[in-house]
């Protein structure tokens, strides 16, 4: 499987993040179709198949990033 360069995944999350907190997905049809390609790439990007798994699995891929710390992946 093809990894993203992790500068291209912390891209990819800050934009997420920052549609997330803009309540994007309650706003207009464009902003809910950036969040959803989002999410498409970062699924693509992580080799995930939801969006959930893929923002665990970019952030982990990110320098500094604690492989061995799984406790986001609990409950």
């Amino acid at each position: 499987m093809l990894m993203a360069h992790p500068v291209v995944l912390r891209n990819l999350l800050e934009q997420y993040d920052a549609l997330r907190v803009l309540r994007a997905e309650k706003g207009s049809s464009q902003a809910r179709q950036r969040m959803d390609d989002l999410a498409y790439t970062l699924c693509v990007s992580t080799g995930t198949s939801d969006v959930a798994a893929a923002l665990v699995a970019a952030r982990h891929r990110l320098p500094g990033a604690r492989p061995e710390d799984d406790s986001l992946l609990g409950t």
